[in-house]
């Protein structure tokens, strides 16, 4: 009987024995199943890169020695002898030789190049090739400012086989996995010799993995310390070796392995951490950056750079010396390196949120989020590195003066810009916020506020469309009640709570007066203000109350910009544009985004408004602008400020550059900022630093040019009076003239406003 119970105990063991071998073949069989599927197919989620307009440069471009200077920097070349490599240049004086990275661009692939750039007082002057010859143009590297990574927040910059540098790979094994080329996956002696380690040291300081079970950690696992989870990495690891090249895992390695967080951005991979850390090209790295990177894999957090420097240096320090001893750099180079800086590259610099924002937004009209965070799709757009960095240090920089000033203490100023090139419409600047670096609530695109009187144009514009005003035509800026339709009473006043009487429109416009334009509104009907309005950009039609011809609707400094478009650019609404072309990840384009523009309000009446524009920079409530933006400088545009001091806004244009500013404070207390006193030194500190040119269009055939006086509107000459400005008026129009005024007239009141507008630029 016992022997008949033991044989069944037996059986009984044997059986639970094979289903459990049955059972642990099944979950090797899945796991290889689960291992061979996800490495075979796409092996990483590769979010879509975002590239900055590249700087071109050719004979006559505005780029002086400096400024080309602090684009070779900010695109991370390093100062040197270009024949040591790409990402080098050395400069004599205003001569540059420069020896170009490989870099891809919308229309083509370039190969590495030498040259030399030429660049005198006024801008480059020649441009030279390393055969001697002469090039007509030369685009710099276009700068990577960010990328559309998944909810997640994992990035990387893959890698192919030939691009991982080979003292990369031997470090990685001498460092990480000595014995790699060797095991199959799992290397008992490794984990027998950290065992002992750790017993010894009372404490774990080895870890037996090899890289091929980091990997599976990385790419398969979670970080959770248990049993079962080491086993499943054990079997997983086996698996991946059993079934892919020593070099596949290797790549991968590099690929995968997490070095490090940049905000809510998990950098993964020695493609992203070359960029990250250094700002350059992985094969540009020499032996001491590579250390670094390797020493990282240790421990990120620990070993961070940026907050632990000497932690780092120190864990550099050892990987040199591991390097050396495996004879991968000689002795004398690994005691060089010890003693060199971090070498990192400023943090930010390149990060761009808020037109990222914009880019995303752009984007999701025509490609999946999943794409734009795995099918790793390279997208050119329209910054301009140097318009983005002018906005955001004069944002900054007027903030922190104005948050000086201010007699409130518990809150901080914020402010938006956005600069654009009003003829294509393209974005160049996005800046959200005074963080300018760090995600967040984006002004510039979210922040809906009362614009004031940059609404005022659009008024004017309909006006001068009507047929039935002139710039020269007197209107009253006198006190007015106004019964609304809820009974109330409204009785509008200026911002100096005077009363201007008679005046022209040009100086209404300029000055800015409430009294005047309510009134002009009022004549013109509610209606067409509104469709003005609609015309010039506006995608919602406002609602016709009153208050709306004081600027009582509520846009985003980036819903200013569309409407502002059309009165910088001759009549003809530009939609604004912030992405240029996509391509896939072989570099074929899927989709160019082409410029739109289309006709939103008569030349004529467009280039007579602006010319009134003008004087609010010349003379009226804007005129602050030319102390910082130069004298010669023409640069319509128009001041705004909501009720109570809460808004402040500035809108204007040159030649080149169409830019709005916001300033207030995000709990809408008032600023006590006029538009002139707050935005106004913020557009004219970043738009003088560009370099703008002169607003100066030719006159359209349907106006003659006429001088009138500011005060009366009454038909002058320069000769006659001071106070004389420049209009446009409809072909054949009689003005009154002043009866006093004995001087001749010029030759050609054509030739003399362009000598006007002319006299600014020399």
């Amino acid at each position: 009987m016992t022997r008949k119970r033991g044989r069944r105990l037996l059986a009984i063991l044997i059986a639970a024995l094979l289903v459990a071998v049955g059972a642990f073949a099944v979950w090797v069989a899945y796991l290889d199943q689960v291992v061979t599927r996800e490495f075979r197919g796409r092996l990483w989620s590769v979010p879509a890169k975002v590239y900055a307009e590249p700087l071109e440069l050719y004979a006559g471009a505005a780029v002086g020695a400096d400024d080309l200077e602090q684009e070779l920097r900010r695109l991370h070349y390093r100062a040197g002898d270009p024949a040591a490599g790409p990402g080098v240049y050395r400069r004599h004086g205003g001569d540059f030789e420069l020896y170009a990275r490989r870099v891809r661009f919308v229309d083509e692939l370039r190969a590495p190049a030498r040259l030399t750039v030429r660049v005198g007082p006024t801008g480059v002057t020649g441009l030279t090739a390393a055969d001697g010859g002469e090039l007509p143009l030369f685009r710099l590297d276009p700068l990577l400012v960010g990328s559309v990574f998944p909810v997640h927040g994992e990035d990387r910059i893959v890698l192919a086989p030939d691009e991982v540098p080979p003292l990369l790979r031997a470090a990685i094994k001498t460092v990480e996995d000595r014995r790699f080329d060797e095991h199959h996956g799992v290397d008992v002696r490794s984990i027998l010799r950290a065992v002992w380690a750790n017993l010894r040291a009372g404490r774990v300081t080895q870890g037996g993995s090899t890289l091929t079970q980091q990997l599976v950690k990385n790419y398969f696992l979670t970080d959770e310390q248990t049993l079962g989870r080491k086993l499943k990495e054990a079997v997983m690891a086996l698996r991946l070796e059993a079934r892919f090249s020593k070099e596949e895992i290797l790549v991968a390695y590099v690929n995968e392995v997490y070095l490090g967080q940049d905000g809510e951005r998990a950098v993964h991979g020695f493609g992203l951490g070359s960029q990250y850390y250094f700002g350059k090209p992985i094969d540009e790295l020499d032996s001491a950056e590579l250390a670094l990177l390797v020493g990282l894999v240790k421990g990120p957090s620990y070993y961070d750079p940026r907050r632990h420097p000497d932690r780092a240096a120190a864990r550099r320090n050892v990987v040199l010396k591991q390097l050396a001893a495996a004879r991968l750099i000689d002795a004398a180079s690994a005691a060089r390196d010890a003693t060199e800086a971090l070498g990192l590259r400023p943090p930010g610099g390149g990060y761009v949120p808020a037109f990222l924002d914009l880019v995303r937004r752009h984007l999701k009209r025509d490609y999946a989020e999943a794409d734009l965070a795995a099918a790793g799709l390279a997208v050119y757009t329209t910054l301009e590195p140097r318009a983005q960095g002018a906005a955001e240090r004069a944002l900054t920089k007027e903030l922190k003066r104005l948050d000086a000033a201010s007699r409130v203490r518990d809150a901080h100023l914020e402010g938006a810009v956005v600069i654009v090139e009003p003829q294509s419409g393209d974005v160049l600047a996005v800046v959200g916020g005074r963080n300018v670096g760090q995600d967040g609530f984006n002004r510039a695109l979210d922040a809906h506020r009362p614009i004031g009187s940059l609404v005022k144009p659009a008024i004017y514009l309909a006006a001068l469309e009507s047929g039935r005003y002139t710039a020269a035509t007197v209107i009253d800026d006198e006190p007015l009640e106004l019964k609304l339709a809820d009974g109330s009473v409204w009785t509008p006043q200026n911002f100096t709570r005077e009363v201007y009487g008679p005046v022209p429109l040009v100086r209404a416009l300029a000055e800015s007066m409430n009294l005047a334009t309510v009134r002009l509104g009022l004549d013109l009907g509610l209606g067409v203000v509104a469709d003005s309005l609609v015309r010039l950009g506006l995608e919602r039609k406002p609602a016709q109350n009153p208050s709306l011809l004081l600027g009582a609707v509520e846009l985003t400094p980036l819903e200013v910009v569309q409407v502002y478009t059309a009165l910088a650019n001759g009549g003809f609404r530009a939609r604004l544009r912030a992405v240029r072309a996509v391509l896939d990840e072989g570099g074929r384009p899927l989709r160019s985004f082409k410029r739109e523009v289309e006709a939103a309000a008569a030349p004529a009446a467009v280039f007579a408004l602006d010319l009134m524009l003008a004087q609010v920079t010349e003379r009226g409530t804007g005129h602050g602008a030319a102390a910082r933006l130069g004298s010669r400088i023409v640069a319509p545009a128009k001041t705004g400020t909501s009720s109570d001091t809460r808004d402040s806004w500035f809108a204007g244009f040159t030649g080149s550059h169409l830019a709005v500013v916001w300033v207030g404070y995000d709990d809408n207390r008032p600023t006590g900022l006029t538009g002139a006193t707050g935005a106004l030194p913020v557009w004219a500190e970043a738009l003088g630093s560009l370099r703008p040119g002169s607003w100066e269009p030719p006159p359209p055939p349907e106006v003659d040019l006429r001088w009138v006086e500011f005060s009366s509107g009454l038909a002058t000459s320069p000769g006659c009076s001071v106070d004389a400005v420049p209009i446009a008026v409809p072909r054949g129009t009689a003005l009154p003239a002043q009866a006093r005024c004995t001087a001749p007239a010029p030759a050609s009141i054509t030739d003399r406003v362009k000598t006007w507008l002319q006299d600014k630029l020399h």
